[in-house]
Order: structure tokens, then C-alpha cells, then sequence
């Protein structure tokens, strides 16, 4: 639905008032900023003729969004195994990891082979040499909906089979 240029300005002249008082507040201008932004923008692209109150609405929004910033920058930052150095990979020192690893190994091996050709080398593929599931189902000459079935498959079937040597 388009909006009249009336609108959209009365919907702007709010701009300046929502980063001032919302930069006050918590002292970083370009915070309030970002968030004023994607609240003017999230009102421009819905429609909201059923506002009683347009301003307190976008004042809440970008209240709301400076929440989700704050909340978003105190997680943790997960960085995935493999993208690890190879000296900054977690260690296992008690007695017993060795023996742990190679039964881990050996399941995953035995886990894989249960698995049907086609649903064994798309998990593979995926999972170990990165392909893309659109390049997998080229390759394979199936459908991309077939590969999603296939890494569904897999990774249920590993889960139940790797399920013991999950930590307690």
C-alpha cells in the first residue's frame, strides 16, 4: 500500500525528537539513531491508520529496539568449531578422552554407514566439504527439497545412533 507524501512527512517529523530524547537516554547517539531509523522504517512499510497514538507508538518501537540491541550485544559471540585455529580448539586432559574420541569416531563411522548411499554423500557433502544444497541436488540430479529430506534424515539418524556419547 503506498502513502501520500503527507503522511510519510508526518511520520519524519518525528525523526529529530525520537534520536534526541532516545540519545539522552542512553548516551550513544548513533544507537538511537540506528533505532529511530528501523522504527520509521517499519511504520512506513506497515500500515498503521489504527494508531491512536502515532508518536507514543514510535517512541515504544525504538525503545524496544535499543532493548533488542542491548540484550543482542551482552550474548556471547559463538564462533563455529572449524573456524577455530587449530590452537585455540577446546582440549580433553582426563584419562579417559582418547578412548571417548575413538568410540566417538567409530560410532560416527557405523552411523554413517547405516545411512543410504544418496543420504550418506549429502550429509557428507554438506556438512564436510560445504557444498551448498542447491549445488548437492545439481550434482545429484535430484530436487533441492530431496537433499533438504536427505540431510533431515541423516542428521536424525546420527543424533539417535551418537545419542550415548552425549555429554551428562
Amino acid at each position: 500500500m503506498s502513502r501520500s507524501p503527507e503522511s510519510k512527512k508526518s511520520w519524519l517529523a518525528h525523526y529529530g525528537e525520537l534520536i534526541g530524547a532516545w540519545a539522552r537516554r542512553t548516551g550513544n547517539y548513533h544507537d538511537a539513531e540506528d533505532a529511530t531509523h528501523d522504527a520509521i522504517v517499519r511504520v512506513l512499510e506497515t500500515d498503521t491508520r489504527a494508531l491512536v497514538n502515532p508518536r507514543a507508538y514510535l517512541h515504544r518501537s525504538v525503545h524496544n529496539r535499543l532493548i533488542d540491541t542491548h540484550r543482542q550485544s551482552k550474548l556471547l559471540e559463538l564462533v563455529p568449531l572449524h573456524e577455530l585455529d587449530e590452537g585455540e580448539h577446546p582440549l580433553l586432559t582426563d584419562p579417559d578422552a582418547a578412548a571417548r574420541t575413538s568410540q566417538l569416531l567409530a560410532s560416527l563411522k557405523a552411523g554413517l554407514a547405516e545411512l543410504p548411499l544418496k543420504c550418506r554423500q549429502v550429509f557428507l557433502w554438506h556438512r564436510l566439504e560445504g557444498y551448498s544444497q542447491e549445488e548437492i541436488a545439481q550434482k545429484l540430479g535430484i530436487s533441492v527439497n530431496m537433499v533438504e529430506k536427505y540431510m533431515i534424515r541423516a542428521v536424525r539418524h546420527l543424533r539417535d545412533r551418537l545419542q550415548n556419547h552425549a555429554p551428562h
